[in-house]
């Protein structure tokens, strides 16, 4: 990697721009571009002819250097760790340098405590000639016959191709990868380095670090290496010059301190953000510094750093100007401008404050887009598509048609509107869908019937900080900004209000969004699965739906059968049923006998498979061994599926005379309420339609328990032609 393009004797703050800014100039290492490499010098080692320019893998730089050591009469085989200067060549050059080797010394031993240089690091520097100076570390994988690199010269003339003369000859950072190394000895080392100039601009030495390649230097550990390493050396390089200037100028000592904190406090804050935009400004809005995701965001080029403000970016109404002049550390939503785009983003805002005068001298900004944030916020909100197609149960041809169209509408982008009874388990055919086409989005289902009227416009669509009384501060998304990328689903979308309806038509016609009290509109992808259980086009003759929404809705449309004309599935369903909820309660799970099956499959099952569940956990704890009978069904089952026939019954039967007791037939009443409602008096009282009084009398009256098992034997002690006055509670 050889860094150019840029003048290089600039201030550090210049340098560090510069950098961030040019990182990504060359593509990460892949393992097509090692291999390349690794041929390419092969065959320049092996054919003089070869000329590496060709090479597609190779910079430009790194192969001129090649043919000049070649021209030096370099061997690339040749051992490079043989001294070059004897030790009073070397004792003379140390002295020489004393003043850079007193700075630099300090630099690498805190970089040292800091763990940097473990795990075959080294790092050293050279003179301008590339004769090592100092160096600290180890660097295990590389060859060495001796204990000390002392008398060591690496320039083109000695050793090749290396990061200390291209560094010097370009007065740039370089990083050089183990075959762009002349010399084959130094094939499996990475060294990135850093001129060190004066003030005239002259090299007066290079800073460097080496370190192991791993076995797979496309590997991503490895990407990060050489992004981190050069990054490392750079800035030791900048603070070593701004060192020496330090020494040198005794009148400029109080302001380059000041600086050099200034700037190591930008970079600890910059150092803590990852893969969002940094952008570090001044105190008058001028952009200092920018990471690779700054730029792209602000669609700015590295050669924009320093000549632009972010006042150009940010709403005419926009208070961050006033927010960074206050110096806290703030997090807000804004809007920024680029171009003819607009995205909103949280924007995190860290003032550095001159020591001097507490006042804020730079500031770094975050950007995390705010599709980001929501796609957080949607995870969090718990909504979660578990289903799949896999996990919906049905073996009826009616069924099996539903779920195959369900199946084939779900590859495609338009809307889908299912239609079906309650409890027929439309959340789980939108929970399916969801995970067909957009499995890695958010998955947001809204209730439209059980959200209030005054509430559902602002949870759809979100709303501006200070729109109404008790918004939050910051504002909120609605659910339909927090379905960006995934799927939006509307249950019961007969329940919405009309005024919302051509709202939402619009939002799905031109696929942007307004919060309340928003002044702009924002762009939102979703994939939109609507679901009703009413006559949608009674509703639109009765003018309670709008007839283009329910166009727009139902471009596909899927009608899920009721349970009563699914034939065996209630027999399935049924067994399923009680198989999962003995497993989960760690019960073994009781068989159903065939008078039983023959009450199910008979039932009209008005609340489908949802009340067909209910009535299952209510017959697994009733019964009393490991059968279900007909009695542990709800009473409301057995009522209507063989109603008593009074023409039959020989009214002088001493058993039916009992059974139609009114003793019996209310005793047997205030136990189904009492069983529905839990033991809960006040609401067994108002099933019953019986005052609480009344009920406690009644209660001691004809002895009834609240304790639920004795209640239970009570009630199954009765026929289960008994008429219950009231439907079972987990309808």
């Amino acid at each position: 990697m050889v860094v150019k393009n840029q003048k290089y004797n600039e201030k550090w703050v210049g340098k560090m721009g510069f950098f961030a800014s040019s990182l990504n100039n060359r593509s990460g290492m892949t393992k097509e571009a090692w291999e390349g490499l690794l041929q390419c010098k092969k065959e320049f080692i092996e054919n003089k002819f070869y000329d590496p320019s060709n090479c597609p893998y190779l910079n430009q730089e790194i192969a001129a250097s090649w043919i000049r050591s070649r021209q030096f009469g370099v061997d690339p085989n040749m051992d490079v760790h043989l001294p070059t200067l004897s030790p009073e060549q070397f004792e003379n050059l140390l002295k020489k340098n004393q003043q850079l080797i007193n700075i630099i010394i300090p630099l690498i031993e805190t970089f040292n405590e800091m763990a940097i240089l473990e795990s075959g690091y080294v790092m050293y520097v050279c003179d301008k000639d590339g004769a090592f100076l100092h160096s600290e570390g180890e660097l295990s994988r590389m060859p060495t016959l001796h204990d000390s690199k002392a008398g060591l010269v690496w320039n083109e003339g000695t050793i090749g191709t290396n990061v200390h003369s291209l560094c010097a000859r370009l007065k740039q950072p370089v990083q050089i990868w183990g075959p762009e190394h002349y010399c084959t000895v130094l094939q499996d080392i990475m060294v990135s380095a850093s001129p060190i100039m004066n003030e005239e601009g002259e090299v007066i030495a290079s800073l460097i670090l080496s370190q192991p390649i791993a076995d797979q230097p496309w590997s991503e550990r490895m990407q990060n290496f050489r992004s981190h390493t050069l990054g490392l050396i750079t800035a030791v390089a900048a603070a070593v010059e701004a060192q020496i200037k330090l020494e040198n100028s005794n009148q400029k000592l109080k302001e380059s301190y000041h600086d050099l904190t200034m700037v190591n406090d930008a970079l600890g804050a910059t150092l803590t953000f990852v893969d969002e935009g940094i952008i570090t400004i001044d105190f008058a809005g001028k952009i200092l510094n920018s990471n690779n995701e700054g730029l792209r965001i602000l669609k700015l080029k590295p050669e924009d750093i320093g000549n632009r403000s972010i006042d150009e970016f940010l709403d005419l109404e926009s208070d961050i100007k006033n927010l960074i002049e206050a110096g806290n550390p703030v997090d807000i939503e804004e809007n920024i401008l680029s171009g003819n785009e607009e995205q909103a983003f949280l924007l995190s805002i860290r003032p550095i404050m001159n020591q001097a005068n507490n006042r804020v001298k730079m500031t770094v900004l975050r950007f995390n887009p705010i599709e980001r944030i929501n796609s957080i916020s949607a995870n969090r909100a718990g909504s979660i598509a578990s289903y799949k197609f896999d996990d919906i149960l049905g073996e009826s041809r009616e069924f099996k048609m539903s779920l195959t169209m369900a199946q084939r509408f779900a590859t495609s982008e338009e809307n889908i509107l299912l239609l079906g009874e309650s409890g027929t388990g439309k959340e789980l055919f939108a929970q399916a869908i969801h995970n067909v086409h957009r499995p890695r989005g958010p998955y947001i289902a809204v209730n439209c019937a059980a959200m209030p009227r005054e509430l559902i416009e602002s949870e759809l669509f979100g709303y501006e900080g200070g729109s109404f009384t008790g918004a939050e501060r910051n504002g909120r998304p609605g659910k339909i900004e927090l379905a960006n990328g995934g799927t939006l689903f509307l249950d019961e979308i007969g329940d919405m209000p009309l005024e919302l309806q051509a709202v939402l038509l619009r939002v799905l016609e031109d696929k942007q969004v307004m919060r309340i009290g928003g002044r702009r509109y924002k762009k939102v992808d979703f994939r939109l699965v609507a679901a009703t259980n009413k006559d949608l086009n009674q509703m639109i003759q009765e003018r309670q739906f709008r007839e283009d929404l329910f166009f727009r809705l139902s471009v596909l449309s899927v009608n899920i059968p009721p349970l009563r004309v699914r034939g065996s599935d209630i027999e399935m369903l049924s067994r399923v049923f009680v198989t999962k909820y003995c497993h989960k309660q760690g019960w073994k799970a009781p068989e159903i006998s065939p008078n039983t099956l023959k009450y199910i499959s008979e039932y009209k099952w008005p609340g489908n498979v949802r009340q067909l569940q209910n009535a299952m956990v209510y017959a697994v704890n009733t019964a009393m061994d490991e059968v279900i009978k007909p009695e542990n069904l709800p009473h409301y089952i057995i009522r209507e599926t063989a109603p008593i026939k009074m023409e039959s019954i020989d009214a002088g039967s001493t058993d039916i005379r009992e059974m139609l007791s009114l003793e019996n037939l209310e005793r047997s009443a205030i136990g189904t309420a009492l069983l529905h409602t839990n033991n809960c008096i006040p609401l067994a009282a108002e099933m019953l339609g019986i005052s609480r009084s009344t009920l406690y009398r009644k209660l001691k009256e004809y002895n009834i328990t609240g304790n639920s098992r004795k209640l239970t034997q009570q009630l199954i002690s009765l026929s289960y032609y008994e008429i219950s006055a009231f439907p079972s509670a987990a309808v």
